[in-house]
């Protein structure tokens, strides 16, 4: 088990101490194609800086969304399942999104578009990224290694109050769910494929769900890990796997609720019963 929750911080292991590390702390720096240089996590002005976190068995996850834009292998691997080979593709970022009434159905991730020699959009696809919410306090950690980098980079913070741990279950219910509901359909009603960018992690919580031949999909779940390159001492965004389903069938699984057992039901009802009737 990990003495510490912290993953990487602005970029960097804890362990990595290099003169580069030092100077994305210092600058409070995005390495991976943020809006803007610096970090905006939580807070412009005070950034929570942690790209990814060790969940209780060690297992790095990663927390925020861009994070996963390193070398955008992601936006690569979602136009291979978007468009044909040879095409010229642009990527568009926090797109907004309206429904039919014109209010807003949220913003997508990265929008991917093919274009003709004249600059025409001759096709799109959408790709959502989707990190892991945290339960617990992870902001404490961060700020106590940054008072000290170097010397607080053996930290040991298991005996803390809200011990930050990986929140799978909110994470699909509070936010995946969401927006296939509402950006997902609309893409979806348009006949326009879609994409998923996960951490391998976080995917293998869903129910499993009822996998297509390429051509016949609509949806690609691109799945990476986080893998340490130990010449330069940082982790690299990895592809594991692709899941290709439908829409609507995945959708249709991973909302559905595993159902208990009958007879249990049945059992809890019959007691309210009785005690209404015995008074």
């Amino acid at each position: 088990m990990s003495k510490h929750p912290l993953g990487e911080v602005f970029g960097f292991p804890i362990s990595n101490q290099s003169d580069e590390a030092q100077r994305y702390r210092k600058g409070r720096l995005c390495p991976y194609n943020n809006k803007v240089p610096n970090c905006t996590k939580d807070k412009k002005d005070n950034p929570l800086g942690v790209c990814s976190v060790l969940d209780k068995n060690g297992e790095l996850v990663i927390t925020c969304p861009v994070r996963f834009r390193q070398d955008w292998i992601i936006a690569e691997q979602a136009a291979g399942f978007f468009f044909s080979e040879g095409a010229k593709w642009a990527s568009l970022t926090e797109v907004r999104l309206n429904d039919a009434d014109g209010k807003s159905a949220g913003n997508v991730d990265v929008v991917l578009v093919s274009y003709d020699t004249q600059g025409r959009i001759m096709d799109f696809g959408s790709l959502e990224v989707q990190a892991v919410y945290i339960s617990g306090n992870v902001r404490k950690p961060f700020e106590f290694f940054m008072e000290n980098p170097s010397g607080h980079r053996t930290m040991d913070w298991s005996g803390q109050k809200g011990y930050p741990r990986a929140d799978y279950l909110s994470s699909s219910r509070k936010r995946l769910v969401p927006q296939m509901l509402s950006k997902g359909s609309i893409f979806k009603s348009w006949g326009k494929k879609q994409a998923v960018a996960l951490h391998t992690s976080f995917f293998n919580t869903l129910p499993e769900l009822p996998q297509v031949a390429l051509q016949d999909a609509e949806v690609a779940w691109f799945l990476y890990d986080l893998k340490m390159d130990q010449v330069h001492q940082i982790y690299r965004l990895t592809h594991t796997k692709t899941v290709y389903t439908k829409f609507e069938p995945a959708l249709e699984k991973i909302t559905a609720a595993n159902p208990g057992e009958l007879e249990g039901f049945v059992r809890n009802i019959q007691g309210k019963l009785n005690h209404v009737l015995s008074r």
